[in-house]
Order: structure tokens, then C-alpha cells, then sequence
């Protein structure tokens, strides 16, 4: 065997490389497995996120269809929910909140914060109610992200929790 300090000549069947430019250029290639197998963990934990704030495509739990663009944003620590945009085809930018109750009645749907006062307890947020504006009902609402934060499970109820709905909204941004 020869010795590590040996010149290295290129044997028959073998690139024009020479064997040490090859050894040098695996050694590179090792040492740089381990830091992009960490940046790939760091971007993948990355599409993740552990809060609800962004924008939402609402899903009606009735007929499955898409039914609006929600935009959750935080203030004070406290998550609040607007209307962007209705995504049915009756849907129109100045339909108006007849059924809402006390500011919100006869206010623009497009523009109306229907989710309030939301607060993280633990692995979900609540505290808050949301407003129906098809019916004009207030709900006491619970929120949890599932999926790695690409689905929220919007739950509004009367009372305790047993006793209500559920729709999940699809993360959109």
C-alpha cells in the first residue's frame, strides 16, 4: 500500500483526474452533507408556523365550498378576523350585513371583522366570539391549527364547546 504522502499518478481506466483531486473533492462534498441536511430541517420547520395570523379560505361545513377570504392579524395579543373577499359566485363587494348585530348591522360583509378577541390557551386559541354574517348569530369561538399550520379548526358554539360547529379554513398565505 502506498504511502498517504506518495505522488498519485492516475491508473489505466481512470478519469485524467488525478486521485487526490478526487479524494479532496468527496471530502468537500461530505462536509457539506451535514450543514444542508440542517438547513433543509430549518426549511421545512420553516413552512410550519404555530400561529393563526394570515390569510384564510373559509370552507362552508354545509356544502364543502369555498365561501370566503378571512385575514387574521394580531393586536395587543389578541387575534381578529376580517372579511377579504366572498368566493361564490352571488357574492358582491358591496353586500351589506342586514342580520349582524349592533355596529356590525348594516355594514359592508367585505371589510367586517367577524372573529374578536381571541387569546392562545394552550394549544388553541379562545376567549373570543365570531359573527355569522348569513345569520347575524355571535358565537363563543375556539380555534386550534392542525395539520402543521396549514388548516385552522374554527369552532363557534353557545355555552360549552360541546355544543357547536366546526368548519376548518385552509391556510392561503
Amino acid at each position: 500500500m502506498p504511502s498517504p504522502d506518495a505522488p498519485i499518478r492516475p491508473h489505466s481506466g481512470s478519469a485524467t483526474r488525478p486521485i487526490a483531486l478526487q479524494q479532496t473533492i468527496r471530502r468537500n462534498c461530505r462536509a457539506l452533507v451535514g450543514p444542508a441536511l440542517l438547513a433543509l430541517a430549518w426549511l421545512a420547520h420553516a413552512g410550519t408556523t404555530d400561529s393563526p395570523v394570515g390569510l384564510w379560505k373559509t370552507i362552508d361545513d354545509n356544502d364543502g365550498k369555498p365561501r370566503g377570504l378571512i385575514r387574521v392579524t394580531e393586536s395587543g395579543g389578541e387575534l381578529r378576523g376580517t372579511i377579504e373577499k366572498g368566493l361564490r359566485p352571488e357574492d358582491r363587494e358591496d353586500d351589506i350585513c342586514t342580520k349582524c348585530p349592533g355596529d356590525l348591522h348594516g355594514r359592508k360583509i367585505v371589510g367586517l371583522t367577524i372573529l374578536t378577541g381571541m387569546k392562545k390557551e394552550g394549544d388553541h386559541w379562545g376567549g373570543g366570539q365570531i359573527v355569522d354574517p348569513k345569520s347575524g348569530s355571535t358565537y363563543r369561538c375556539k380555534m386550534t391549527l392542525v395539520e402543521g399550520g396549514t388548516r385552522l379548526d374554527v369552532r363557534g358554539y353557545i355555552g360549552v364547546s360541546l355544543f357547536g360547529r366546526t368548519q376548518t379554513w385552509q391556510r392561503v398565505e
